[in-house]
């Protein structure tokens, strides 16, 4: 059995959303009216992308505790199994502004970013702080209708603008990236994986190939184009393993694996500046020495990649 046959990727960082989103309370005009009259309701604030973290959790408020933002979105409830608030418990994620966050908690030290925390945070925060991140996203680049120009509005609970002068509803995109593992299996004693360093890497820095999912192309014919694009490889089968969301801004990263019938490697010189395959030897004798380092542990790529290894890497 190769490595490609075994269990699908597991335990993926940002792939852990446990709140019930109730997206059938989003239409009510008055949610927001209802929620802060709600004793339930508990709501974690977002300033210049972080959040206040103690003691290994998102610290929550209640509505009486932050009395402005400059937007606010429904994330959703809790379920029965939620550790220590009651079940149905609502959740808001509201943006702070420069001044209600100093006001808040002036100290800088305990704001924490996504990439700074997520990977110890418990399954809801995470989920709550990958939700939020993306939404806000989002919002930061639809305040004016790609149509007429003007301003739109946030409605239902957060998760549409609507353009005023049209009456359009804009909604959240999301943007498919496919990430994969690429083997070369032709000696099944000793498989090897390619991996590359892209441009915007730092120096030393290898990963495994990615990009974006073109309109109207399947996700299995983008990890064939994507490979060749960038090292004139030809893959076959490619084979979905898992997703991950990826809020930076607005990706989710869907993992494949693919065998390489060609090995022969032509990197484009642009995105790609080289590419190199490795043993499962080589590849653990050179993160171990410095020679190369691999994308953090909490990223689809790394999980990947130790997938191929069949263990951690150092």
């Amino acid at each position: 059995m190769t490595s490609r046959e075994t269990q699908p990727l597991n335990d993926l960082a940002l792939s852990r959303s446990v709140l019930d989103r109730k997206d059938e309370l989003r239409n009510d005009p008055k949610l927001f009216d209802a929620l802060w009259a709600d004793e339930r309701t508990r709501i974690m604030v977002l300033h210049r992308g972080k959040t206040l973290v103690a003691s290994g959790r998102v610290r929550l408020f209640t509505p009486d505790e932050v009395t402005t933002g400059t937007l606010r979105i429904f994330l959703g409830q809790t379920r029965p199994a939620d550790p220590d608030l009651p079940p149905g418990s609502p959740i808001v994620g509201q943006v702070l502004s420069d001044r209600s966050a100093e006001e808040l908690e002036p100290d800088g030290d305990k704001w924490f970013g996504l990439r700074d925390v997520v990977p110890e945070l418990p399954e809801r925060d995470a989920g709550m702080l990958i939700q939020m991140q993306a939404i806000v996203n989002w919002h930061l680049t639809h305040s004016y209708s790609p149509r007429h120009g003007g301003l739109t509005l946030v409605e239902h609970g957060g998760w549409v603008r609507r353009d005023v002068e049209g009456d359009t509803e804009y909604f959240p995109r999301t943007d498919p990236a496919v990430i994969m593992t690429v083997i070369d299996e032709s000696d099944p004693d000793e498989e090897r994986l390619l991996l590359a360093h892209n441009a915007n890497f730092p120096d030393g820095r290898y990963s495994t190939l990615a990009g974006f999912v073109e309109p109207g192309e399947s996700l299995e014919d983008a990890v064939i184009r994507e490979v060749h694009e960038e090292t004139g490889i030809v893959v076959s089968e490619p084979r979905y393993l898992g997703s991950q969301p990826w809020p930076f801004p607005a990706s989710l990263m869907l993992g494949f694996t693919a065998s390489a019938d060609t090995t022969s490697i032509t990197v484009d010189g642009e995105e790609i500046t080289h590419a190199r395959w490795f043993t499962r030897d080589e590849l653990a004798g050179a993160v171990a020495s410095g020679e190369i380092s691999i994308p953090t542990s909490f990223s689809i790529a790394s999980k990947l990649i130790e997938r191929w290894m069949g263990r951690p890497l150092p």
